[in-house]
């Protein structure tokens, strides 16, 4: 058992320097939805102080533009107080993009729902889209299903109802076979790079 006077040893020093996750801005996003979840945040400035309190420094700018990729957004919790939250990705109430929310916006093009994540990962990872009636399959290369999956669910496309993803086959459940169809166009047109803009 160690004293708690004794001095520390070189391998305690070392953990102490060492952050436990690297210094990347998808770490830094796991980390505020890691506190946003554990803690009642009530504006930027606490987020900031929960930041370095763990070590992670960040400018306002930074810290605003976060916030915004995160989807965060303030709710008021059961004793009256706004505080700071970030929905689960594709979660019931999750709020569409900007772009996405224009009042009279046209469902039917499908270029303002489409994220930066859902584009990269189709070019990336998708090797086919086919359909049959309302039901979606695309295809991946091996252990990479989850991935464009969890993409599609977070664009929350309209009349998509969701997706179930395997190793290499993602199952997308749409509306309708018209749905479906459109969806197909549109991730296979994001997949070929003569067709992304």
């Amino acid at each position: 058992m160690n004293d708690p006077g004794a001095p520390a040893t070189r391998a305690e020093h070392l953990a102490q320097a060492v952050p436990a996750a690297p210094a990347t801005k998808a770490a830094r996003h796991a980390l505020i939805r890691q506190i946003l979840g554990h803690s009642q945040i009530r504006s930027q400035a606490e987020l900031r102080e929960a930041l370095a309190e763990r070590s992670v420094s960040t400018t306002q700018a930074t810290l605003s533009r976060d916030l915004v990729e995160l989807r965060a957004t303030k709710i008021r919790t059961c004793d009256g107080a706004l505080v700071y939250s970030v929905p689960e990705a594709g979660a019931p109430g999750q709020l569409r993009s900007a772009q996405a929310v224009v009042e009279g916006a046209d469902e039917n093009d499908l270029g303002p729902y489409t994220t930066h994540r859902l584009a990269r990962w189709c070019a990336d990872l998708l090797v086919t889209a086919e359909w049959s009636g309302g039901q979606l399959v695309l295809r991946t290369p091996a252990a990479s299903a989850q991935l464009l999956a969890s993409a599609v669910d977070d664009s929350m496309l309209p009349g998509v109802l969701g997706c179930i993803a395997g190793d290499d086959t993602v199952l997308v459940i749409t509306r309708s076979e018209e749905i479906a169809a459109r969806v197909a166009t549109h991730l296979l047109a994001l997949a070929d790079p003569s067709g992304r803009r």
